[in-house]
């Protein structure tokens, strides 16, 4: 400390571990001798208010007379019987404090100072609880437990286990001064009920609960009536459970988050899975338990514990700031304080045979008193009616009047044949925007507003895309049945959701197709491959062959960055653009309520979309995105600036790239995207036959379009100048292309060829016949 107090801090650090206070009976000789020695040292705060207190006494036992002062002189008399006052009663001394508090001795004590529970608690209950002993484990939510248990008597005798010492940031809900910093947090509530109560039986574990003393903690002074689970670490918190369960003794847990409390009632469920069967699916090795270092190892277990699905709006978004702008897992003193209210209540009525029940329940203030303002929502922008079977047929019929009829009329077989190569190709979301509709000698494709939304009007980016890439599958199947095409884009200049009229010849001559015989090959096997790999060069004929593909359509132009330096500067722009995504309003719907397909039973039905086990990312990563499903969490993010933990997943798979890759056109008209669709699907079959992994990462492109395009429409005025900082870092890594429209941005990375393909919808869906 270097202040020269020496002896005060000498005296301090002996101090320090003192919990207990020390009684004074002056009839008894030593401890008078002892009283003496104390009160000559000086150093003591003296308070004696015995009086006061023979006064309430006597109160209390005549609750319908009114009494005067003459009253209260004669009965304190009398029930002093002659002794002094100074030898009546206890002196209790705190050494912690140098206090010394004149009291009733202990029957007496407990009968005024619980006095005001009657008849909540009535004495023959009083009696019944002080037979009681709970242990608590944790001292955070634990101190208002153990205080509350206290205070109201719940118990007889109270067993503390916590190895923590108090730091300055649990001051915002554990109720002590700053004198006890550094001072282990059993001893302090140990101190505190002892200043309420000193005839309390407190015992403390300050090593908390290990194998070593478990039993002791249990058994040593009877077993244990009730456990009260407060700790943080998972493998105590399912020891504590097996223990309690071998001797039948019902466990509780609140959680301060809507004060969410688990009860189990081993003592009259003696074959109750422990947390409510919610971990009946994990090892309860204790070996393996002691040893889960990683979050990836503790998320299987404290998702069932915490119960993610049902935390507060607001702890999940804290959850996500996580080691970004938080350090500990948020608590508050209210909730802190109510958890103490609700436990210790739950505890007593299960003592007293009132309350016979396990289960997990909640007292959510915020749902108990709300906020009845109504709350902003994202609604849907208005959507085009999809296109039936009689639009196709109408708008087919309106075409074929200004077109001569096809060479060649293909079988049922061949059409089908064809859609299904078509349908195989990728779409952003894996939303498949296309119709079919054959009417006699033509194959129409439609573009269909699909339940994946891609921002209002830059949806057509990303389908027509999808479209030109379908178109190609079609010609390669077509070439493969030794049919020529013929394809009309948007022959209907006001209809764009005819995309295209295809027609057909017999004999394949004179297609302008690349590598049709090996490429026709790759579809049924090309997908989506978002592993993260050890980074593998790409070897420079394979370079060569994905800049041929898309050479091969006129317009279009492969970009390959293979710096490492660059493609971290490309993971500091994808991410936070992803991150941006989410917490939009219009993106966050579309990704979480029409893209992903969480498939929690393991029997997902939809055909589109894509599975949350189809991302390639961690379990981590996968609980990140389930915290931050609520368009309310969201909100809060974005509110906070926050969110960057939402980056992780992106910059993670970019700086694992073997390369970035960009697709562009020279203009940004709907025939110029899907010819960059068409360019895609040749650059990616290319590298499906070369074992090459491609994954797609549209949200900039998208984004950016958002900004140069839309001006930023309905984007918020951070989030606007945010997405033009990223678009100006953007351009810098895109010297050479940047006149021109970037239509398709991907990463390249050694290929798994067990990465699962995406699911289809079948072709009778999409496919209609005249």
């Amino acid at each position: 400390m270097g202040l020269g107090y020496t002896p005060f801090t000498e005296e301090n650090a002996r101090l320090k571990n003192v919990h207990k206070p020390v009684f004074f009976r002056l009839a008894v000789d030593e401890d008078k001798k002892q009283f003496d020695a104390l009160l000559a040292n000086g150093h003591v705060f003296f308070h004696d208010e015995l009086y006061d207190q023979l006064k309430q006494l006597i109160k209390s036992r005549n609750p319908s007379r009114t009494l005067d002062t003459d009253d209260y002189k004669r009965l304190i008399a009398e029930h002093l019987n002659g002794v002094d006052m100074d030898h009546y009663g206890v002196w209790v001394y705190y050494p912690w404090s140098h206090r010394l508090v004149h009291i009733l001795d202990e029957s007496e004590f407990i009968e005024l100072r619980t006095s005001a529970n009657k008849n909540k608690i009535t004495i023959a209950e009083r009696d019944i609880l002080a037979t009681k002993k709970v242990g608590v484990i944790g001292l955070s939510v634990g101190q208002s437990v153990s205080v509350t248990l206290a205070m109201e008597r719940v118990c007889g005798e109270l067993r503390l286990a916590d190895f923590d010492e108090l730091e300055l940031n649990n001051l915002n809900r554990l109720r002590t001064g700053l004198h006890n910093l550094g001072i282990l947090k059993v001893y302090i509530v140990a101190r505190e009920i002892a200043e309420i109560d000193p005839y309390f039986k407190v015992v403390c574990y300050t090593d908390g609960i290990t194998d070593d003393n478990i039993d002791a903690f249990f058994l040593d002074g009877g077993k244990l009536d009730a456990v009260i689970d407060e700790c943080d670490g998972i493998n105590i918190k399912i020891l504590c459970r097996i223990k309690a369960k071998a001797l039948n003794v019902p466990v509780l847990m609140e959680a301060s988050d809507r004060a969410t409390l688990d009860v189990e009632r081993f003592d009259l469920e003696p074959g109750r899975p422990i947390m409510h069967g919610w971990l009946e699916h994990l090892t309860l090795d204790l070996d393996v338990l002691r040893n889960l270092k990683t979050n990836e190892e503790k998320i299987p277990y404290i998702l069932p514990i915490s119960g993610i699905d049902t935390l507060s709006a607001r702890m999940q978004a804290s959850m996500i700031e996580m080691r970004n702008t938080l350090t500990t897992w948020p608590q508050l003193a209210t909730a802190v304080a109510l958890g103490g209210a609700l436990t210790a209540d739950t505890c007593r009525r299960i003592f007293l045979g009132q309350y016979t029940d396990s289960g997990r329940y909640f007292i959510d203030l915020e749902q108990l008193i709300p906020d009845t303002r109504p709350k902003e929502k994202y609604t849907l922008p208005a959507m085009p009616s999809p296109v039936t079977d009689s639009a196709m047929k109408d708008l087919a019929l309106q075409v074929k009047s200004v077109i001569t009829p096809a060479a060649y009329i293909p079988t049922t077989d061949e059409v089908t044949e064809m859609v299904g190569a078509a349908i195989k190709a990728p779409s952003a979301g894996n939303s498949q925007p296309w119709k079919w509709y054959f009417h006699d000698s033509y194959l129409f494709l439609f573009y269909e507003y699909t339940d994946v939304i891609s921002f209002g009007d830059f949806e057509q980016i990303a389908s027509y895309i999808a479209c030109g890439a379908a178109l190609e599958n079609l010609e390669l199947k077509a070439y493969s049945l030794n049919l020529k095409t013929e394809i009309h884009l948007f022959p209907i200049t006001a209809r764009k959701e005819m995309v295209a009229v295809i027609g057909f010849h017999k004999g394949a001559d004179g297609m302008s197709l690349h590598c049709p015989g090996e490429l026709v090959e790759q579809i049924d096997i090309r997908h989506t491959d978002r592993g993260r790999r050890d980074r593998k060069d790409i070897l420079p004929n394979i370079q060569s062959a994905l800049h041929m593909a898309v050479a091969s359509i006129p317009g279009a132009q492969l970009t390959l960055v293979t710096d490492q330096e660059k493609i971290n500067a490309f993971s500091n722009i994808i991410g936070p653009v992803e991150r941006l995504k989410l917490l939009e309003p219009a993106g966050h719907f579309e990704f979480y309520q029409q893209e992903l397909r969480w498939n929690d039973d393991g029997n997902s039905v939809d055909n589109d979309g894509i599975d949350v086990d189809r991302l390639g990312i961690s379990p981590q990563e996968i609980i990140l995105l389930k915290m931050a499903k609520k368009p309310e969490v969201a909100a809060l993010l974005k509110s906070w600036k926050g969110g960057q933990a939402l980056e992780y997943s992106s910059r993670a798979a970019v700086g694992s790239a073997s390369a970035i890759g960009i697709i562009s056109m020279p203009g940004s008209s709907s025939e110029d995207y899907i010819s960059g669709g068409r360019a895609m699907e040749r650059m990616w079959l290319t590298a499906t036959k070369n074992n090459i992994a491609i994954h797609p990462m549209m949200a900039p492109i998208l984004y950016f379009a958002r900004i140069t395009q839309g001006k930023g429409a309905e984007l918020s005025l951070s989030m606007k100048d945010e997405l033009k900082s990223l678009y100006d870092q953007y351009l810098g890594l895109c010297d050479g292309i940047n006149d021109r429209e970037q239509v398709f941005l991907f990463k390249l990375g050694p290929s798994d060829d067990h990465a699962p393909i995406s699911k289809r919808n079948p072709v009778n869906k999409i496919l209609s016949f005249a």
